[in-house]
């Protein structure tokens, strides 16, 4: 008897990206693609690469160079690119009236945004970015709740080559000040407030506070909520002023292949934040790939993922993978549970999403309230459910199982981290699952554990 409690359809199995993938490769199985990736790691990368669509201005010479030791490797050497090229940019061509977002603020105001609006306001910032000053290699630090303007200037910065760092809003002046000190931040965006469970949390005291001893230059304010009062200064500017006149058109900076993308800093609970610096390159072939074969992102899907911009999961899911794949996402700023507990719920409905993606700790939350989302809303929409920040309990991946997937739908478990720029293990489309699974190493990946000899312990230890 399998103790195997999902094993997918034939239509889930066929209509994924990943099987497609070895459809066009005659690879018959996942084992069998795993262990091709993992002997000829450059034919692998080469070929997502070409499946995702990158686009690149002149072609690598290279795919890996790994003269100067494993961990300072080089991705598609020589070659020249700019990740926004090949997600909003590609797609405002291809597919201006898609919507590529839509918004939903706590107080339930909504908004919506397509490819070719996202691309135009992107160019507005850009071009009054530089209108302030901002060039490549300068650093941009984002401090800002999940709204449109965060999202537009994380694309700015990437479009003139700039380097971002988002920073997660919920942190104190101090967490702040060490990751502007650190990265050099030249701007800094923020807003005038927002709400968490009704009520008002201001940004305008932190920011005063951590800007101080830094070489922040100037502060860019979103009028958002209103909590906050600020008056233009040499050093203040307000975003609406910024870029209401600028230009619609703005170049697209074509960078090195190992150019920085972004500065994304761990927690620092176990000591002084690191800040990981990703490229240009390496960065969009491996966002497309996790987008694309871990969660099996396709053009026509609607993405959930209450994930953070200040994390590598909402980086990966909901800017980068996303954009690059064509899909589109609905993006909250508030708390899950309010203005009361059905209120994702009834969001996954009424945006008809697809892949919804949720943290552990959320889905303990709900299961310990006895949420049965099934009997209130249809989430027949959706295709999959990815999972992924700790370790998923048995207990809990059965109430996601049953409670919203209605026993149809495989949970996605996955792992990785900021350093990796995604996950590493995961459960991949296709896939029989037991409770609980992390599934493999993700196909490109070489994998293992060891002792504190370097000895593997693989099949040993419960491995």
């Amino acid at each position: 008897m399998s103790n195997f409690e999902f094993i997918p359809s034939e239509k889930q199995i066929q209509e994924s990206n990943i099987f497609q993938f070895m459809k066009t490769h005659n690879i018959s199985s996942l084992d069998e693609l795993s262990k091709k990736a993992k002997d000829d790691v450059e034919w692998f990368w080469q070929s997502v690469d070409k499946d995702i669509g990158i686009v690149w201005d002149s072609p690598y010479d290279k795919i890996l160079d790994t003269s100067k030791g494993i961990a300072w490797s080089k991705w598609f050497i020589n070659g020249k690119t700019n990740i926004y090229k090949s997600s909003v940019e590609k797609f405002a061509s291809k597919n201006p009236q898609k919507i590529a977002y839509h918004f939903v603020s706590e107080d339930g105001i909504t908004s919506e945004i397509s490819y070719s609006q996202l691309d135009t306001k992107v160019s507005k910032l850009a071009n009054g970015m530089k209108s302030i000053g901002v060039k490549k290699g300068d650093v941009i630090a984002i401090y800002l709740p999940m709204i449109e303007e965060a999202i537009i200037a994380i694309l700015a910065a990437s479009k003139i080559g700039a380097i971002q760092t988002v920073i997660f809003s919920g942190y104190s002046s101090e967490s702040l000040h060490i990751r502007l000190d650190d990265c050099k931040a030249k701007i800094l965006f923020v807003s005038d407030g927002f709400y968490r469970k009704g009520k008002p949390v201001s940004q305008k005291n932190t920011v005063n506070d951590a800007i101080k001893n830094t070489v922040v230059e100037k502060t860019v304010v979103i009028s958002y909520k209103g909590i906050d009062n600020y008056e233009e200064s040499e050093k203040l500017i307000l975003y609406d002023n910024l870029t209401s006149n600028q230009n619609d058109i703005c170049d697209t900076e074509i960078l090195d292949s190992e150019d920085p993308l972004f500065i994304l800093y761990t927690s620092g609970t176990t000591g002084k934040p690191k800040g990981v610096v990703h490229t240009h390159g390496g960065f969009s072939v491996f966002a497309g790939h996790q987008a694309a074969y871990l969660i099996d992102t396709h053009e026509n899907d609607v993405l959930f993922w209450p994930a953070d911009i200040g994390w590598i999961t909402g980086l990966v899911w909901n800017v980068y993978g996303l954009l690059i794949m064509g899909a589109s996402a609905v993006i909250y700023d508030g708390a899950l549970d309010y203005p009361d507990i059905n209120r994702i719920w009834k969001m996954l409905s009424d945006y008809d999403v697809t892949i919804f993606g949720i943290s552990p700790t959320a889905v303990r939350f709900f299961k310990k309230n006895n949420v049965e989302p099934l009997k209130l809303f249809s989430l027949d929409k959706i295709k999959n459910i990815p999972t992924t920040g700790e370790p998923l309990d048995e207990d809990s991946w059965w109430w996601l199982f049953e409670k919203v997937g209605n026993k149809k739908i495989p949970i996605m478990n996955l792992s990785g981290g900021t350093e990796i720029g995604g996950a590493m293990l995961s459960v991949l489309p296709g896939m029989k699952i037991k409770p609980s699974t992390v599934g493999i190493p993700v196909p490109g990946m070489n994998l293992d554990v060891f002792d504190d000899d370097g000895n593997t312990i693989q099949k040993k230890m419960g491995i």
